[in-house]
């Protein structure tokens, strides 16, 4: 085996990336602290090919050299929107016909292991506060709550990682 270099992986520039179908796939970032998580997901979003992330809250927006560090550029490529609340996000996605689903440890949640996604459908995914995790009320606006099984000693994974994890299910069950 041997290591490809960039101009042997056959990816696509920023302009052909935007003209090209998405998965249909907005990710939400509910009141994200750390910038540093904020880009990570940028990048994740780009690996993916999903149609946006939306950015609510207290959670930073590009440009910004803290998001940057973990972006890569990310943030030029992948198509994002502010909103104040994620409230507001979730109200316009819902009027888009979207299925609103919350990663969050809930009664009643659906195990990522048993999940069927449906591919007619678009998502819209929400990630919660690092601390908090998601809000109560964006619980209440959701069609459903996914939680990812754990078994170690920690009740939660980085948000970051969770994103990268959920994204990876979905991409694998929508392009089968």
């Amino acid at each position: 085996m041997k290591k490809l270099k960039l101009e042997e992986l056959g990816r696509v520039d920023v302009a052909t990336f935007k003209s090209t179908t998405k998965t249909p796939i907005v990710i939400v970032l509910d009141n994200i602290r750390s910038m540093n998580n904020i880009g990570s997901v940028f990048r994740s979003a780009d690996a993916f090919a999903v149609e946006a992330v939306y950015l609510c809250g207290i959670t930073a927006q590009p440009p910004h050299r803290e998001i940057e560090k973990t972006a890569l550029g990310a943030t030029e490529s992948v198509q994002w929107k502010y909103f104040e609340s994620t409230h507001l996000a979730i109200q316009d996605l819902k009027q888009n016909n979207y299925l609103i689903a919350s990663i969050e440890q809930v009664q009643n949640s659906v195990s990522l292991a048993k999940l069927a996604v449906d591919t007619q459908a678009k998502y819209a995914l929400v990630f919660g506060n690092e601390v908090m995790g998601v809000d109560q009320e964006v619980i209440n606006q959701s069609n459903m709550c996914i939680e990812i099984p754990q078994f170690g000693t920690k009740h939660s994974f980085n948000i970051s990682v969770t994103a990268g994890i959920v994204l990876w299910e979905f991409y694998r069950q929508l392009h089968k």
